[in-house]
């Protein structure tokens, strides 16, 4: 038998995994935000600050409470996070790094002949002379040994120190031991990330089986395409034949789309029908989203579950842009109600929103836009600029 779930209760399961149903004031600690993290799986990191970097909104999104001095703390001198790549560059749990050596594996037979060769004669004695300084000396910059003369550029120009230092982070042999500037410091793995981390090894079976099982239980519900995206560490055809290993471990479930139409096949664990309803409601409060939230980071799931449409338009030539540069969604209860363009005007000490957009159907009602300027009041407190500042026309 194949079970129903409704749209309300799979965006009230998705959210609820997604750590937006917990009360996002209660005070969290260092521990707290380690678990966290833990239950997320991972936080996207990217370096565009139009009013925070992606990290932290994403936590802050969490839980307001949320102090970045706590994250540092786990990263940089605990080791119990460290960053690697899931879909793109992210934060994980340490717990999680030794499921990662295969993936450090796989990056070095996808990556490891072509980077060393790149760019022609000299390139691989750059390698071996990067590892043997980073050996030597310790954590490093890429700005500390860049070649005279060498005019930076994106990664296509990298240079060949550089190009080495991000191939021995991608393939498990150096780690990032911290950020200046959001720079990149590098080190040996062993000696950013604690022993205790490393072991004990795991077979390529028992990989596959934590990939698809922990990807499954942080989703709720998904296809065994979803179960591979979710960490991005396997072949849509290794979590289907999975999921086909596991049938009777597994519940076949049908999920209903926002906007109507066929519902989705679909799998889940079986004590997820029996605890459909202990999963809490959302707060009411209105949120802004990073464009990277883990919440949106599949669009197309976002669109069958949620009605919502999202894309970020960075890379898109600003006349053809239908919204913005880096606009933010913005969610309502277990509602996504629109999208927001602003920006952090850190001289000015000034959150500056240019423009408000609502979806069809969602009215511009006192009382939602009361939320919505109590959420923006705390997210500029959160960014250190001291106001914020509605421009004219913000509303449409």
């Amino acid at each position: 038998m194949t079970n129903l779930i409704s749209n309300s209760d799979a965006r009230r399961i998705f959210l609820a995994k997604q750590g937006l149903s917990a009360p996002p004031n209660k005070a969290l600690t260092k521990a707290g935000l380690l678990e966290l993290i833990h239950e997320l799986g991972f936080v996207q990191v990217d370096s565009i600050q139009t009013v925070e970097r992606a990290h932290h909104q994403i936590l802050f999104s969490r839980n307001q409470t949320y102090k970045r001095e706590h994250l540092t703390s786990l990263l940089e001198k605990e080791g119990s996070l460290f960053e690697h790549w899931t879909h793109d560059a992210s934060i994980l749990p340490s717990a999680f790094f030794r499921y990662w050596k295969h993936k450090f594996r796989h990056e070095e037979e996808v990556i490891g002949e072509r980077w060393r060769k790149w760019q022609g004669e000299g390139f691989e004695h750059a390698f071996d002379e990067t590892f043997e300084r980073v050996t030597r000396d310790g954590a490093i910059m890429a700005r500390e040994i860049k070649a005279d003369g060498h005019v930076s550029g994106g990664w296509w120009n990298w240079h060949p120190n550089k190009t080495a230092l991000e191939y021995f982070w991608r393939t498990g042999k150096f780690a990032i031991a911290g950020r200046s500037n959001f720079q990149k410091i590098y080190d040996l793995v062993e000696r950013v990330i604690p022993a205790e981390f490393h072991e004990p090894e795991v077979s390529y079976e028992e990989f596959v089986d934590w990939a698809c099982r922990s990807a499954l239980t942080r989703l709720g519900f998904a296809t065994h395409g979803e179960i591979a995206a979710f960490w991005d560490l396997l072949s849509p055809d290794e979590a289907k034949a999975w999921v086909n290993a596991h049938r009777d471990e597994l519940a076949e479930v049908l999920i209903e789309p926002a906007l109507g139409g066929k519902p989705r096949p679909s799998w889940a664990f079986p004590d997820l029908l029996t605890s459909i309803q202990d999963y809490p409601d959302a707060p009411p409060r209105v949120r802004v989203l990073s464009p990277f939230d883990p919440m949106i980071r599949d669009r197309n799931r976002t669109e069958r579950l949620f009605g919502f449409f999202y894309r970020i338009e960075v890379f898109v030539p600003e006349p053809k842009r239908e919204y913005g540069y880096y606009v933010f969604p913005l969610l309502e209860g277990d509602k996504l109600i629109g999208r927001i363009d602003m920006k952090a005007d850190r001289k000015g000490g000034s959150l500056d929103v240019k423009r408000l957009w609502l979806e069809p159907g969602v009215r511009s009602s006192a009382g939602r836009i009361e939320k919505l300027l109590a959420e923006l009041d705390r997210l500029a407190k959160f960014t250190g600029v001291g106001q914020v500042v509605l421009m004219d026309g913000w509303q449409g």
